[in-house]
């Protein structure tokens, strides 16, 4: 009874490939989740890419059921859509999506600072005053993709100040359906990276001076926001033009 198990086994793994531990595979999915997120968030994926589930399964060693597991979790998360009998997309944002992204960023973004007013200390405070720093060094020294990692990195990590962990991922989630939004709506492009309103926001909560920090984040997100033209027309553009630059 045991010989029959044995080559039953055999059989399976001769039929189906190396059989993979759930462990490896729970690593690997993560894996796969954490590289094409950062894809996305650095825009190095644009909104209406598809998604080539073979050659992931081909570069991570593993089944295209493990990566369907992964691209499920960022589905969830509203980076990819899955087009029916098309495959999966990097997701393009509706404009009544991108308006509501705003409107809920603002919203917590303000309560964070209300937390972390209450809660930052003065190592944190040094902490953030090196990161706009940084900031302003990469903006004179960088690359594009440098600029938009760290100006999402000091919301990030001002949320992780906050204490609260539910609404730094809540944050965290909304930043990089943004980075969608922006990449797919953004008109007016300037070349900074907002090192200037962060050092601000900082200057005000060494204050102690909510109303100002909160004012100075409104203005700080406004002026993003104003760098979108929320049409549907401009995210045709965008998708055009993108056709246009990879084949010219």
């Amino acid at each position: 009874m045991r010989k029959m198990r044995r080559q039953s086994a055999k059989a399976m793994t001769a039929a189906n490939g190396p059989v993979e531990s759930t462990d490896t595979n729970d690593d690997v999915s993560e894996r796969i989740r954490s590289t094409l997120a950062a894809a996305i968030g650095e825009g190095a994926l644009k909104p209406g890419t598809k998604i080539l589930e073979e050659a992931i399964a081909e570069h991570f060693g593993v089944s295209r059921t493990v990566v369907r597991g992964a691209l499920g979790v960022l589905e969830s998360d509203h980076l990819l859509e899955r087009k029916r009998n098309r495959g999966t997309f990097v997701a393009e944002p509706s404009v009544e999506q991108a308006m509501s992204l705003f409107e809920a960023r603002r919203k917590i973004e303000g309560l964070l600072l209300e937390l972390v007013i209450a809660r930052v200390t003065p190592e944190q405070l040094d902490a953030l005053q090196k990161l706009t720093d940084e900031e302003e060094h990469i903006h004179h020294h960088g690359d594009e993709k440098s600029k938009t990692v760290l100006s999402g990195k000091f919301h990030i990590v001002l949320a992780e100040i906050a204490g609260n962990p539910v609404l730094t991922e809540v944050l965290a989630k909304i930043v990089a359906r943004l980075s969608l939004v922006m990449s797919l709506y953004e008109e007016d492009r300037k070349d900074d990276c907002g090192a200037d309103h962060h050092r601000m926001i900082v200057a005000a909560l060494k204050e102690k001076n909510l109303a100002k920090a909160q004012q100075l984040m409104d203005h700080h997100l406004a002026d993003i926001e104003g760098r979108v033209r929320l049409t549907e027309g401009q995210g045709d553009r965008h998708t055009f033009l993108a056709v246009l630059e990879n084949f010219s």
